[in-house]
């Protein structure tokens, strides 16, 4: 599996870039910005992107959407409880993060749903609690957190359709039985690393304890 972890805006948000280099097939999770070097280096890589991927429908993490559409034709992909949120996001919102309008989903998934590029397979988990449609996706090993898992801390819960005590049993019921080896890959760069391991967090999460 090719995988490149990208920090791509002033939100420090997260985009990933997957693929699998023998057919050339590819995604990318949450492109909130920087679409043109998201593209450009899924080009150096033999990868062409056919899917947007997005963990949550939060503005932060759909804003590139609408531009990595039109320049890829890659098809819009979200958990059934988050599309509604995909071209909805209020006009102050857009205005406040400089962000375009997403299009609408294209596909949407729901929990051991598989998302797949060449031999390339992502399974869904469905993780509420940040928002009611949030996900991580988990292939080779790794584990897409979203928001709902970063380094060392967890998503916010004060949102419209957020809740700590749905988001807690994601994570502990959901997420923390992944195993121990699993690479935590979340969707902000707000921790003292980049990256994690699920028996890190485990371990060392005090917010989770």
């Amino acid at each position: 599996m090719f995988l490149k972890q990208i920090e791509v805006s002033p939100m420090v948000v997260f985009a990933y870039l997957v693929g699998d280099p023998a057919s050339g097939k590819g995604l990318v999770i949450d492109p909130a910005d920087g679409v043109d070097y998201l593209i450009g280096l899924a080009k150096d890589n033999g990868i062409h992107i056919d899917y947007i991927v997005n963990t949550h429908g939060h503005v932060d993490h759909i804003s590139g959407n609408k531009e990595m559409k039109e320049k890829t034709g890659a098809s819009i992909i979200i958990h059934e409880l988050d599309a509604s949120m995909l071209g909805n996001t209020p006009p102050a919102m857009l205005r406040m993060f400089g962000a375009t309008q997403s299009p609408p989903a294209d596909l949407t998934v729901r929990d051991g749903d598989l998302i797949t590029v060449g031999a390339v397979s992502l399974q869904v988990i469905h993780t509420p609690g940040h928002t009611p449609g949030g996900m991580v996706l988990y292939a080779d090993g790794c584990a897409f957190t979203g928001d709902t898992l970063f380094v060392e801390a967890v998503g916010r819960t004060d949102l419209p359709g957020g809740s700590g005590p749905v988001m807690y049993r994601s994570i502990k019921e959901k997420i923390f039985t992944l195993p121990d080896e699993t690479k935590v890959l979340p969707g902000h760069n707000y921790g003292r690393m980049p990256t994690s391991t699920i028996g890190h967090e485990k371990k060392y999460n005090p917010y989770i304890q």
